[in-house]
């Protein structure tokens, strides 16, 4: 088991979870990972939340570029980054929810 706990190991299905995440690439990759799932409805836990929220991450979450990910745009947002465009789609189910303007 890692030391950092906010470092959630279920999001390596395909390989062992790293020991710490040393390098811009292991961030985006963890960021990439988080993102894919979050976007699928795996929410991320709190203490995840909080790291990445960080300044220190700020650097990552630029050059992830996840563009087709709400996730990723959220991270965007916290990060007080510029907006970039999204270019994913909005699904018609969601579109038409009356319930949209409340979320």
């Amino acid at each position: 088991m890692n030391k950092y706990r906010w470092l959630d190991g279920s999001l390596y299905p395909d390989t062992d979870a790293p020991e710490a995440l040393t390098t811009l690439a292991d961030q985006v990759d963890f960021l990439s990972r988080l993102c894919a799932a979050w976007d699928f409805g795996v929410l991320p836990h709190q203490s995840t939340v909080q790291e990445i929220r960080k300044k220190d991450w700020q650097p990552a979450v630029d050059a992830c570029r996840l563009l087709t990910s709400p996730a990723y745009h959220l991270l965007r947002r916290w990060h007080n980054l510029p907006r970039l465009a999204y270019l994913g789609g909005q699904t018609a189910i969601i579109r038409d929810d009356p319930w949209l303007a409340y979320v």
